[in-house]
């Protein structure tokens, strides 16, 4: 027994999505379309060309998707929104993220009246775009305690705004970016500053990172900072540590989790219609039972990093956590967190290594899509905390014990 294309099922093979509100659901198919005709014919192209599309940053500011608290959208339909864009393109979903995640949603949370009034309308609707500049070149993992970047408040004639010192490195969206969203060290106190730094401010360079083999559409910078005047009025009030920085983090690392499940549903359409169309020895590979435990296990992979992900969504709306500190009714823990990212990052790479395989040598240049989901999945893999980083974590919670140096 045959099936057309249009008849086989989704790969969401336990319609978890179906559980959204007919709103929401509504929303899903307004975006899925958008993605269908702007954005999934021109990603490779994209990509190929290391360029960031941003003549469709107004198409996408006019589906309204950002700041979704504020529009009372559940957590679920939050992350379904980042699965479905790095389905159709991760470079598109990683800005995303940085932009509304990172920047926006800091804003949000701890800008004052007077930076939201002036900076939020224009964030939100992408008039102006914004980056998250914490990771440093010689401090990724261990920035928290290894921040080189100094800022040092001055106090003079012209009032009070602070001097900032050092660089930035892997800052996505970095080249093109209206403001970003700086950290660095107190060179009085020795605690964590933010700042809403103007990107155009005299000492600031920004350099594109060439020759990356994942995501290539996002522009990714090497910031250098050079005796900076930054503006009192521009800094976060509210922010004093790290742990204000982990909030954030926390969140962004959920949104990631979730793009390893869209990495995994790119990868398993792909690969399954690949097999369905392509012929070998007079038959379509989907024939062959050993394509067929592939599909298969990718499809289990990514379902049950899906439903993973829909718990830790549940837990985020307020559902009951497990007894024990581990987990509370106050949303997920970082632990909970490190624990999804680790697991469908690695659940992701063996997916899309399976889907790779399935094209052949189709499946090692990007004409075919593989292989741009193939080399992406190596960024997701890495960032907001390593696989080993976010499997520490995890297992620090889980036995008391840190080997976290």
């Amino acid at each position: 027994m045959t099936f057309s294309p249009g008849e086989l099922p989704g790969a969401d093979f336990y319609g978890f999505a179906a559980s959204l509100s007919a709103d929401e659901q509504a929303k899903l198919a307004q975006l899925r379309v958008f993605l269908a005709t702007e954005v999934t014919p021109h990603a490779v192209g994209w990509w190929n060309n290391a360029e960031f599309p941003a003549q469709i940053l107004p198409k996408i500011a006019a589906l309204e998707l950002a700041a979704p608290d504020r529009r009372r959208f559940s957590h679920l339909f939050t992350g379904l929104v980042v699965a479905e864009m790095t389905r159709a393109d991760t470079s598109l979903a990683t800005f995303f993220l940085v932009h509304h995640d990172l920047f926006v949603q800091a804003l949000i949370d701890f800008g004052t009246p007077e930076q939201k009034e002036r900076m939020l309308p224009d964030a939100i609707s992408l008039r102006s775009t914004g980056a998250f500049a914490l990771t440093e070149p010689d401090h990724g993992s261990d920035v928290a305690g290894g921040m080189v970047t100094i800022a040092r408040r001055v106090i003079d004639d012209s009032g009070t705004h602070w001097v900032v010192n050092g660089a930035k490195r892997w800052i996505g969206n970095g080249t093109f970016c209206d403001r970003m969203l700086l950290w660095a060290k107190d060179a009085d106190t020795g605690q964590v500053r933010g700042f809403f730094l103007d990107a155009t401010l005299p000492g600031v360079t920004r350099t594109k990172i060439e020759n990356k083999i994942a995501l290539r559409t996002v522009q990714n910078a090497h910031i250098t900072l050079v005796d900076v005047r930054v503006p009192e009025h521009d800094r976060l009030a509210s922010v004093n540590s790290f742990e204000d920085i982990n909030k954030l983090l926390l969140s962004s690392r959920i949104s990631v989790a979730w793009q390893a499940v869209g990495q995994q549903l790119a990868a398993f359409d792909v690969a399954r219609a690949y097999a369905v169309e392509r012929k070998q020895f007079g038959k379509p590979l989907a024939a062959f039972q050993m394509i067929q435990d592939q599909l298969v296990k990718m499809l289990g992979n990514a379902t049950s990093s899906l439903a993973m992900m829909v718990r830790i969504a549940a837990l985020q709306d307020g559902a009951p956590g497990s007894t024990g500190s581990v987990a509370s009714a106050a949303g997920p823990t970082m632990a909970q967190v490190a624990l999804a990212k680790a697991h469908t990052t690695a659940a992701m790479r063996e997916t899309v290594a399976m889907g790779r395989s399935i094209l052949g040598g189709n499946g090692i240049v990007s004409d075919f899509g593989m292989a741009k989901i193939f080399a992406d999945a190596e960024a997701i893999y890495t960032y907001e905390g390593s696989h080993q980083i976010n499997t520490l974590i995890a297992g620090r919670a889980i036995t008391g014990v840190s080997a976290i140096v």
